[in-house]
């Protein structure tokens, strides 16, 4: 974010913005959670002393409509909205206790933690797409198209033998077929990782763990898993990824009542959108290699 101009500018105002927020909203705030790459957030007070989070976010199209999706799911597998003002990108959250992240609780088991979350994510599909495309969420197919685009002009640039470039190729008609095929539309997480899961108590209607940080569409329910499964361990670490990615994608597809054929083409088609942009970053294509290794690993288990 401080690479860029806008972000730079964004930095400048937050002091004064953060100062408005508390005021508008009658807070007061404590000292300012750590971790975050493109906004800020801090333990807030309400007036009536309850407890929240203000979260201010530098304006950016995956975080336009966050609290729209947030407002749509009110509570039901994530976090609720007490205020929200969109021209600010200003959010006003439910603060999440103990809020420990599923991606550290490493006390329980990998499979555990996975059906936990797929209990989140059936929770949050169950909401309804059709409005949530009326209130400005985008479409997983508007955001793929851009993403084929990127893969066809990665493709057609001349490689190293060691990064596979033919997966540029398949990923490309990936981001153009899925979309059109899915079987359901819902209004999906977007960045459904286990950082973005936090524990939670038990009340009625909710469930141990509730997430956050939505970058929110519309679309396909089997984009959703694969930063989970590939973040809730690290499956490459294995002795044998293809035996672990396999049991992983069919344990939770059934979990979620998804195809896992599905599921795993959508896990190859975002991990190759990691390199579509790493590799015009990456100067000596370390990292870009690896990601596409790993990829191939992906398309093995997906029989692509």
């Amino acid at each position: 974010m401080s690479r860029t101009d806008s972000g730079r500018a964004w930095l400048s105002g937050l002091p004064a913005l953060v100062e408005k927020m508390r005021t508008r909203w009658r807070l007061r705030l404590g000292a300012p959670f750590h971790g975050g790459s493109c906004s800020w957030a801090a333990p807030a007070a309400r007036a009536d002393g309850s407890r929240a989070v203000l979260k201010l976010t530098w304006p950016h199209p995956e975080a336009r409509t966050e609290g729209t999706a947030l407002s749509l799911w009110n509570g039901d597998g994530a976090v609720r909205v007490h205020e929200q003002d969109t021209e600010h990108y200003a959010l006003l959250l439910e603060r999440v206790e103990p809020g420990a992240e599923l991606g550290r609780s490493d006390h329980l088991p990998a499979e555990d933690r996975l059906l936990s979350a797929a209990e989140v994510l059936r929770r949050l599909w169950s909401a309804d797409a059709a409005k949530a495309a009326e209130l400005g969420i985008d479409a997983l197919a508007d955001i793929t198209d851009g993403w084929a685009r990127v893969a066809a002009r990665q493709a057609s640039r001349t490689w190293p033998a060691a990064l596979d470039a033919g997966l540029f190729r398949l990923a490309e008609r990936l981001f153009r077929a899925l979309p059109s095929t899915a079987a359901r539309t819902v209004v999906l997480h977007g960045d459904f990782n286990p950082g973005n899961l936090l524990s939670a108590p038990l009340p009625a209607r909710r469930t141990p763990w509730l997430a956050i940080d939505p970058k929110p569409m519309t679309g396909d329910p089997a984009f959703d898993p694969w930063p989970l499964l590939e973040q809730v361990d690290d499956p490459f670490a294995h002795p044998d990824p293809h035996r672990v990615l396999r049991h992983r994608t069919a344990l939770f597809a059934d979990a979620v009542g998804e195809d896992a054929d599905r599921v795993r083409a959508w896990a190859v088609a975002r991990h190759v959108e990691y390199a579509l942009w790493s590799v015009d970053e990456d100067a000596d294509l370390r990292h870009s290699i690896t990601l596409m290794r790993q990829a191939r690993v992906l398309a093995d288990v997906a029989a692509l």
